[in-house]
């Protein structure tokens, strides 16, 4: 089922010309930026360095490689059992949301003017990470509101900001007291955003998470696989609610409605392409004037981004002349 509404979708293939991840890992590079990944690095049966992306521990000293070599962040961490997530996606979501935003003028050089300092990101979900924050400051200049509802991931992303000043006057924390909601309490009265993101919980419950990384490791090892080692991590939260990620989106839509005034756009990952359906829907019956779609397709995996707004063109129009400047 396609929504009535206008619905502009966007297939694009492979990497954003932007994501600095759409090469092969250079583990030399990375290595001489963070000499602890070394440990690591062997060369598997292709004759190619490499990591077990199995062990937990391998893909943290990954991670922690990255963000030093591409985004300058020093001293990253996160508790034991937190979500460790694939820096190429995350870097692939936030370059397709400046697209968004900005069209044409999204490749700004931080050397000439451009709005990106006047443009406002709230992360729903921001983790113990950080790291969609960390990318759209070093890469865009963004300004960012970090919420959660788990106050030892907001600790922990807290030490990250303390460890990386460049952090300190760009990205903000906030408690999410009410576990139903998702902007109220976040989203103050008359503050406004000019996109919100979102990657939200994708299952149902532990057993279907465990299940699922038995399915994807089998998958991946062609080999029995009984017990889930969880080689990203996660949390309850970050992994699963009730209703999995069809009904947390569906909430999100509900209660988006209620601050259409507050955003220009409002946008989730959807990881599950049978929720496009009830998403469509629910964004036709609550009128919103433009939605669209936009395909990923990084490595095996595939998903998209949902993006919807309440705002007229006209109005779009004057909420970029009056915030941003163009």
């Amino acid at each position: 089922m396609q929504p009535k509404k206008k619905i502009q979708a966007t297939e694009k293939q492979g990497f954003h010309p932007r994501n600095k991840h759409g090469a092969r890992y250079d583990f030399k590079s990375l290595i001489a930026t963070c000499p602890a990944l070394a440990t690591f690095v062997k060369v598997n049966e292709y004759g190619d360095e490499s990591i077990d992306f199995f062990d937990p521990e391998a893909v943290k000293m990954l991670n922690k490689a990255l963000l030093k070599h591409y985004y300058d962040i020093e001293n990253w961490d996160i508790p034991k059992n937190y979500l460790c997530p694939p820096i190429p996606g995350r870097a692939e979501y936030i370059h397709q949301v400046a697209d968004l935003l900005l069209g044409d003028n999204a490749g700004f050089q931080k050397d000439k003017h451009f709005p990106g300092e006047r443009i406002s990101c709230l992360d729903i979900g921001v983790g113990a990470n950080c790291v969609y924050p960390i990318i759209g400051i070093k890469e865009y200049g963004w300004h960012f509101v970090g919420a959660d509802i788990d106050i030892a991931a907001l600790e922990s992303a807290q030490k990250i900001i303390e460890a990386n000043p460049f952090l300190t006057d760009k990205l903000d924390l906030q408690l999410q007291p009410n576990k139903r909601n998702i902007f109220q309490d976040i989203i103050l009265e008359d503050e406004q955003f000019d996109l919100t993101i979102c990657n939200p919980p994708f299952h149902s419950s532990l057993q279907e998470a465990q299940a699922g990384t038995v399915r994807k490791l089998k998958n991946l090892t062609q080999k029995k696989v009984s017990k889930p080692v969880l080689n990203f991590g996660g949390q309850s939260n970050e992994l699963w609610c009730e209703g999995g990620e069809e009904k947390f989106i569906t909430d999100m839509i509900w209660q988006s409605k209620k601050f259409a005034q507050s955003c220009l756009w409002f946008t989730t990952l959807v990881s599950k392409e049978s929720n496009l359906r009830s998403i469509y829907r629910l964004l036709n019956k609550l009128e919103a004037v433009e939605v669209r779609t936009i395909n990923m397709e990084l490595g095996n995996k595939k998903s998209r981004i949902v993006a919807w707004t309440f705002l007229p063109p006209a109005q779009q129009k004057k909420w970029k002349k009056e915030r941003w400047g163009v």
